[in-house]
C-alpha cells in the first residue's frame, strides 16, 4: 500500500477519495486541517500528499511550502482554483501537480501515478532477487534457479507494470490500459492468461504463487 497523506476539508470529498484510493492500493490518512497535516507528514510519512488550498486554518500554500522546507513527498494540489496565478503560485511553492475541481477520478489517479514514476527513480530496485529469482530490469532478463528464462513483449510488460509498485495493488483496470492501451478496460481475461503464464515460468508452484499475487476482484500485486 502506497502511503497518501490526504488534506482536505470536504467532508464528502474525503469520504469518496478515501474509498476509490483505498481501492487503488493507497493508504490514505486524511485531515481537514492544514496544521495538522503538518504533523501528519512526520508521523504518518507518506509517500505522496494531496493539498486542497482552501483550507480552514491555513492557506493550503504554506502547507505546501512547509512540507517542501523538509520532505521531498510528490505533493498534488486539489483545488477549485483554476486561474493561471493560483496553479503558478503552488507549482512555484513546491507542488508538483495542480488538479483542479471538478476532476475526474481517473484522471487522478493517472497524475498520482505519474508523481510516484518521478519519484527518486535512482532508488527503485532495478534488479529484483530472491532465492529462486533474478529479474534485471535494465537489462529486462530474467532467470529462475540460474537459468533464462524467455517472457514474451507483453509479458514483460505486464511484470514491469507490476514491477514499478512491489508490494502494492495495481488494479485490473490500470495494467489494461498501461499493458494494452487506453482503450482496454474490461479484457480481464487477457490479465488471467498472461499471469498464468506468468506464474507457470516464474513461480516454483504456479497454483500457490508467492509473487504474482491476485487480489479478488481488485487486481494483482508483485510481491518481492
Amino acid at each position: 500500500m502506497t502511503r497518501l497523506l490526504l488534506v482536505e476539508d470536504d467532508d464528502a470529498l474525503v469520504r469518496t477519495l478515501e474509498l476509490t484510493l483505498g481501492v487503488h492500493g493507497f493508504d490514505v490518512h486524511a485531515t481537514g486541517l492544514g496544521a495538522q497535516a503538518l504533523v501528519l507528514a512526520r508521523t504518518f510519512q507518506p509517500e505522496i500528499a494531496i493539498v486542497d488550498l482552501g483550507l480552514p486554518d491555513l492557506d493550503g500554500l504554506e502547507v505546501v511550502r512547509a512540507l517542501r522546507a523538509w520532505s521531498d513527498v510528490p505533493v498534488l494540489v486539489l483545488s477549485a482554483r483554476d486561474a493561471q496565478h493560483d496553479k503558478v503560485g503552488a507549482l512555484d511553492a513546491g507542488a508538483d501537480d495542480y488538479v483542479t475541481k471538478p476532476f475526474g477520478m481517473d484522471e487522478l489517479l493517472a497524475r498520482l501515478r505519474a508523481a510516484l514514476r518521478r519519484v527518486s527513480p535512482a532508488d527503485r530496485a532495478i534488479v529484483f532477487r530472491t532465492e529462486h529469482l533474478v529479474i534485471d530490469r535494465a537489462s529486462r532478463r530474467v532467470a529462475r534457479d540460474g537459468a533464462p528464462v524467455h517472457l514474451t513483449p507483453t509479458e514483460w510488460s505486464l511484470l514491469e507494470a507490476l514491477l514499478r509498485f512491489p508490494g502494492r495493488v495495481v488494479s485490473r483496470r490500470e495494467l489494461l490500459q498501461d499493458v494494452w492501451g487506453p482503450q482496454y478496460v474490461q479484457e480481464v481475461t487477457y490479465l488471467r492468461v498472461y499471469v498464468a503464464q506468468l506464474r507457470r515460468k516464474l513461480e516454483e508452484s504456479p497454483a500457490a504463487p508467492r509473487h504474482l499475487l491476485t487480489e479478488p476482484g481488485v487486481g494483482y500485486r508483485f510481491e518481492p
